[in-house]
């Protein structure tokens, strides 16, 4: 039997992590679990709650009340999906993850598995300056950015991209310059490094 394959698209925001990973769903018709989709209705509720701004998503009383629930979430539900052999893309920053080289087998070993049952790669989404995120960030005009835009000195250091500390081969890693049109040799790249094979249409 073919093992499933685990893809975490990361990058800081605005570097298109979504984007990249609902082309490579679509093209390879492979589900897709967004950490901020799958957090949004709890965190607004949570926020609420307390007095707080529902649309908050930088303060360290966001991070502190919604985003490890955030991401346990996403990864149950990513979880439930490869004990039933089906391979999944995950989206979502993983900052704090992927500085754990351990990570990923505590995860798997939630439902037997280790990283010998499950293939994983990851696609690391980034822009190629401070710049191009803050233009990005600006055109998409979400109200979930007010907070980066208006404090943009504070939120740019976020934006540097990060060492991965997982035990994969570098073959299983990809850094991924978003700043142009994903045109469909650039999702091409994408599927072989996935599936190792193109799926593009």
């Amino acid at each position: 039997m073919t093992k499933p394959v685990l893809v975490f698209i990361i990058g800081p925001a605005g570097a298109g992590k979504t984007t990249v990973a609902k082309a490579l769903a679509r093209s390879s018709r492979t589900p897709l679990f967004d950490m901020d989709t799958l957090l949004r209705p709890a965190a607004e509720k949570i926020m609420s709650l307390a007095g707080l701004d529902p649309n908050d998503r930088d303060s360290q009383v966001y991070k502190t009340r919604c985003r490890d629930l955030g991401y346990r979430i996403t990864m149950d539900a990513v979880l439930e999906n490869l004990e039933l052999g089906l391979s999944a893309l995950v989206v979502g920053p993983f900052t704090k993850e992927t500085e754990d080289p351990e990570w990923p087998e505590r995860e798997l070993a939630r439902i037997g598995a280790s990283l010998q049952d499950v293939e994983l790669k990851v696609i690391s989404v980034y822009l190629p300056d401070d710049r191009a995120y803050q233009l990005r960030i600006q055109q998409r005009a979400s109200i979930l950015d007010v907070w980066k835009l208006e404090n943009w000195d504070s939120f740019r250091p976020s934006l540097r991209r990060r060492e991965i500390h997982w035990p994969i081969p570098s073959s299983a890693l990809l850094d991924f310059d978003n700043s142009g049109p994903l045109t469909p040799d650039k999702l091409e790249q994408l599927n072989r490094l996935v599936f190792g094979t193109s799926r593009t249409p």
